[in-house]
């Protein structure tokens, strides 16, 4: 029974990408507020790391997680944050000349239960 319980229980990456799967096109969250959001305020970093990790064939839409400035946080690692740069302007998402997108207009803030 304790390894049934176990497999059946979602780990913290699992509600990552449970999260960021509810983010709209269109619009962008930080990987503090998926880490608020899933109640662990401190956990930013792994947060990325979940995203890092991601599968090639994944359909979970990690491009629509930035910065705490709105920024893109993959610089130096290759092309990947040209990508993301495309993939955001492609849902219609702007970017301000210093490379960075206007919160207060993208961010997704997702409805609170009841």
């Amino acid at each position: 029974m304790t390894g049934e319980r176990a497999t059946s229980r979602k780990t913290f990456y699992d509600r990552v990408y449970e999260f960021v799967r509810q983010v709209p096109a269109g619009q962008v969250v930080t990987y503090g507020q998926v880490a608020v959001e899933l109640g662990s305020p401190a956990a930013a970093r792994a947060v990325g790391y979940a995203l890092h990790f991601l599968p090639g064939n994944s359909d979970v839409p990690w491009w629509r997680v930035v910065n705490a400035g709105g920024g893109i946080s993959l610089r130096g690692r290759g092309e990947a944050a040209e990508v993301q740069r495309r993939l955001l302007e492609g849902e219609a998402v702007e970017f301000q000349h210093e490379g960075r997108i206007d919160l207060r207009r993208y961010r997704w803030i997702p409805e609170s239960p009841g």
